[in-house]
């Protein structure tokens, strides 16, 4: 896998590239800042980019937003985020985008190497890696009434998997449940949570909200 890494971290951003290089991926460019961050995917589009959210100049929120230019202008690029927090502003804006290569990790609970390599794999092939704790960050909980009590312990395990940005498929190999099985109980979720099919939303990442913020 190609890869471009943002992060102002010099000792973290080359270790980055070495584990990358040793596990077989190609590190197309290495940088520190945002604006280098755009101006790398513009010249040598990579398959992921990982990127931190505070980086030069202002140490805000800049790597979010060159990340959401880069799924603006190259929607065939991936994004891991790989940060220490959570912005609100923009991270709702990038986990609902339902097209999928997207994912957020806290640095803090990437507690093993493989957890990061797997979220990348998994940002890399087309899915979704999120930390739970980072859509939870995002959730105002503003009810007392739990909106999954409709929801049977399975479909409350599939929803789970699903938060943590797992497919349909990784969730049947997880609670060793067939394909078809897993599909039947996504939809199930989906009509007791009263989410229809509508144009430019993802059910999906609105059941993992709910499921969240109860």
């Amino acid at each position: 896998m190609r890869v471009t890494l943002a992060e102002d971290s010099t000792l973290l951003r080359e270790g980055l590239v070495r584990l990358l290089v040793e596990e077989g991926h190609e590190v197309v460019a290495a940088v520190g800042d945002a604006a280098a961050l755009v101006a790398a995917v513009a010249a040598d589009q990579p398959d992921v980019v990982v990127t931190d959210v505070r980086m030069p100049p202002g140490h805000t929120d800049e790597g979010l937003r060159a990340a959401l230019e880069v799924r603006d202008r190259w929607p065939e690029v991936g994004v891991l985020v790989l940060s220490q927090y959570v912005e609100k502003r923009y991270t709702a804006e990038l986990i609902s985008d339902d097209r999928g290569r997207v994912g957020y990790l806290l640095k803090d609970r990437v507690a093993q190497v493989a957890e990061f390599l797997d979220a990348l794999e998994r940002v890399g092939g087309g899915g979704a890696a999120f930390d739970p704790e980072v859509i939870r960050g995002l959730v105002a909980r503003t009810s007392h009434v739990d909106p999954l009590a409709k929801l049977t312990e399975r479909e409350r395990a599939v929803l789970q998997k699903m938060a943590e940005g797992h497919t349909n498929a990784n969730v049947s190999k997880l609670l060793h449940m067939s394909l078809s099985g897993v599909e039947k109980h996504v939809n199930s979720i989906f009509d007791k949570l009263d989410l229809y099919p509508r144009t430019g939303y993802s059910r999906r990442v609105l059941a993992v909200l709910r499921y969240l913020g109860s």
